[in-house]
């Protein structure tokens, strides 16, 4: 088995759970170099770290045993350091979401694809352990076709929260509470759905912040196959609460509270399997496992060394944002709107 040589871009917020799980896999990965151009940053890193840091990304990417990028860093850089990252021939795992708009997120993926590498983006919530037995559940066909799916993410975000220059402003992260907390359930829930055809939705920012995206969220949905169904999302909701996905299905419906899964089957079967308490819904976001991050890093590197896609790879991640973009602009126009198949 290959063993790779890794670098990291961005030493934020992002970092602690790749950096974690990385370190785990050192039997599959060395950490050849760390990425930043603060230069405070870089000390600090140095300060609590063995891993080699440097504020030369033009040299990281020109070192030809490093064939695998990490992008950490925030949403409206992501398309540039994709771009550097396929032409220096770099297989990329990047932090959600793809990209601040649609249209650069599709260009990411463009360049990636053209330069044959690999491209997985970091929607972990479809590797929690109750996720995937959920999705195998649905797959085997024992609920039956779907009839109605809600997703309801109520979490708060603190004010100090929005005190990072740029946070929840559409020039720096493109979205809010879609595009920057709920973009996890959501990807999961279409996943798990089958395509979401068309939405109806309203998108407001609350008075109590300084922000110009969307902090609460509520839309109708139809899926291809005909079901409705709701999505409701928020940041507003003290001091938190677990993340919910529902389907009720014609042999019996499904609940995914967080990382907890109840299915009630119509013949009278219940089964049962408990989760961690997920706290990422309340003031600290980071207050999660890093099992998910590192069982999808495991799935990335698997691709890469048997030669197949991740499971979410750029062009599978661009499924959530194009049902983001279409929550949006029903918001906008007052109206349905199609959600585009890419």
């Amino acid at each position: 088995m290959t063993r790779h040589r890794v670098t990291i871009i961005g030493l934020g917020m992002a970092l602690a759970p790749h950096l974690r799980s990385l370190e785990e896999l050192s039997d599959r990965v060395e950490i050849a170099a760390c990425f930043t151009p603060d230069e405070q940053r870089r000390a600090a890193f140095a300060a609590a770290h063995k891993h080699p840091v440097s504020g030369d990304l033009d040299a990281i990417l020109a070192d030809k045993s490093i064939d695998v990028a990490f992008i950490l860093t925030p949403p409206n850089t992501h398309l540039e350091l994709v771009q550097k990252c396929a032409a220096a021939g770099k297989h990329v795992l990047m932090e959600k979401p793809l990209e601040a708009t649609a249209g650069r997120a599709l260009a990411a993926v463009t360049a990636m694809e053209q330069a044959k590498r690999k491209f997985a983006i970091m929607l972990q919530h479809r590797f929690r352990a109750a996720s995937r037995k959920l999705a195998g559940v649905v797959e085997s066909g024992a609920l039956g076709p779907l009839i109605s799916g809600s997703a309801s993410i109520r979490w708060w975000r603190t004010p100090e929260y929005f005190q990072q220059p740029g946070r929840g402003m559409k020039a720096r992260d493109g979205g809010g509470v879609l595009l920057t907390q709920a973009i996890h359930t959501l990807d999961l829930f279409q996943s798990l759905t089958g395509p979401i055809a068309k939405v109806t939705a309203f998108a407001k920012t609350s008075p109590q912040r300084r922000i110009d995206t969307e902090d609460i969220v509520c839309g109708g949905v139809e899926f291809a196959n005909g079901a409705i169904g709701a999505i409701d999302a928020t940041t507003v909701a003290y001091p938190g609460f677990p993340e919910r996905i529902e389907l009720a299905c014609e042999k019996g419906t499904a609940v995914l509270n967080a990382e907890t899964l109840d299915i009630h089957y119509r013949d009278g079967r219940h089964d049962h399997q408990e989760g961690a308490v997920s706290k990422s819904g309340g003031a600290d976001p980071m207050a999660f496992s890093h099992e998910a991050h590192k069982a999808l890093i495991t799935d990335f590197l698997d691709a890469i060394d048997n030669d197949r896609e991740p499971t979410v790879s750029g062009r599978e991640a661009l499924k959530v944002l194009f049902l983001i973009d279409a929550l949006l602009h029903s918001a906008r126009e007052q109206r349905a709107v199609a959600v585009s198949a890419g």
